[in-house]
């Protein structure tokens, strides 16, 4: 399956809560070698912005998978610069509000995060493949 697949299909998952991280890392489990398991430990704690409003759990997934795949602070800060010049924000917070604000709900808005970080990291693979 293919990875923005898998992420929709997760997101989509009714019997499943993933977080936001966990539905970024289980999406590259295999790519990282882990298993789904793992990849679900790893990201638990990451809800809602550790928990505390936080840095966003996508895009701390999006981090962690990043450096599993050998890519560094170029790309991991391309990224959040991507997210803070798109978004205005990268804490989970600020985010929530903003998107209550334009009346997004948060479902919504917390599966299009996920799925930004998914296609970032393809493209970047997709390159790297080239």
């Amino acid at each position: 399956m293919e990875h923005m697949e898998l992420a929709r299909a997760l997101r989509a998952d009714k019997d499943v809560h993933y977080n936001c991280c966990q539905s970024v890392l289980v999406t590259f489990a295999e790519d990282m070698g882990l298993t789904r398991e793992q990849a679900m430990g790893l990201g638990a704690n990451f809800h809602t912005g550790l928990c505390h409003g936080g840095t966003c759990g996508a895009l701390c997934g999006a981090g962690m998978v990043l450096g599993m795949l050998g890519y560094g602070d170029p790309e991991t800060g391309a990224l959040v610069r991507q997210l803070k010049g798109e978004r205005g924000a990268t804490h989970c917070a600020a985010l929530l509000k903003s998107a209550r604000e334009r009346g997004e709900e948060r479902k919504a808005h917390c599966d299009g995060l996920v799925y930004e970080m998914v296609d970032y990291i393809q493209k970047l693979l997709d390159q790297r493949q080239d």
